[in-house]
């Protein structure tokens, strides 16, 4: 079997896991336990699910673990078809794994805020539980700032997978799509927070299905085994 086959079928492995893991922190995780308009509720939930909602951060930096196989073993695909762009997609999809690392202690924060640490006496459990729902909701924010290095990410990479060769076409083109749509949300988000509530989370909708039919198909299939023809960079 060729070298490019096996280690796309990890990187395969390894972004359903990614997917399985970036469920479990957010909808599993934050949407069941979260009120984002009721700071009190949201206290409440965490304090009776304080082991549950740690395993979602537990589940998010795992997930981000994975990030950092799939990204490299992306670049190793594709750095003979075109380095530069090989390049420019790995250090998008890096610097969203950095962002999302660094945002994702404003999920732990919440348990800081609500854990009766001794030095927080000077605020009543109002402010507190108000302070950790504002982590949370920082939280949010900060990871769609990742999803918008994420989706240009995505967008490269679904021009690379349709011109070279290793990939169907289509499934480029679904990559592709799916990146566009994280960009539109992402913008979205900050820009009209208003319009955005009409189109989640129905817009992530292209990005779930390309990246679950990319992660299995790399499962399954590996890469076409065929010899690149090198992109003019």
């Amino acid at each position: 079997m060729d070298k490019n086959v096996k280690i796309a079928r990890i990187a395969g492995l390894l972004y359903l896991l990614i997917i399985g893991f970036g469920l479990i922190a957010q909808i599993f995780v934050r949407d069941s336990l979260v009120d984002y308009a009721n700071a009190t509720i949201t206290a409440t939930h965490i304090h009776t699910s304080e082991n549950w909602y740690r395993f979602g951060f537990v589940s998010e930096l795992m997930m981000l673990i994975c990030d950092i196989g799939v990204t490299t073993i992306l670049y190793i695909l594709f750095k003979d078809f075109n380095k530069n762009l090989s390049l420019l997609f790995t250090l998008f999809r890096l610097a969203s794994i950095i962002i999302l690392s660094v945002i994702s202690l404003s999920h732990y924060a919440a348990l800081s805020f609500l854990g009766g640490e001794e030095y927080l006496c000077v605020f009543n459990s109002s402010q507190l539980n108000a302070l950790a729902l504002l982590s949370i909701k920082l939280h949010g924010s900060g990871y769609n700032i990742s999803l918008l290095f994420f989706g240009v990410h995505l967008t490269i990479l679904g021009y690379m997978m349709y011109k070279s060769g290793l990939f169907p076409g289509i499934l480029g083109v679904l990559i592709l799509i799916g990146g566009i749509c994280y960009i539109i949300n992402s913008l979205t988000w900050f820009q009209f927070p208003a319009f955005v509530k009409r189109i989640y989370p129905a817009i992530l909708i292209p990005c779930s299905i390309g990246e679950l039919v990319f992660s299995v198909w790399l499962i399954i299939k590996g890469v076409r085994m065929a010899p690149l023809k090198p992109e003019i960079e």
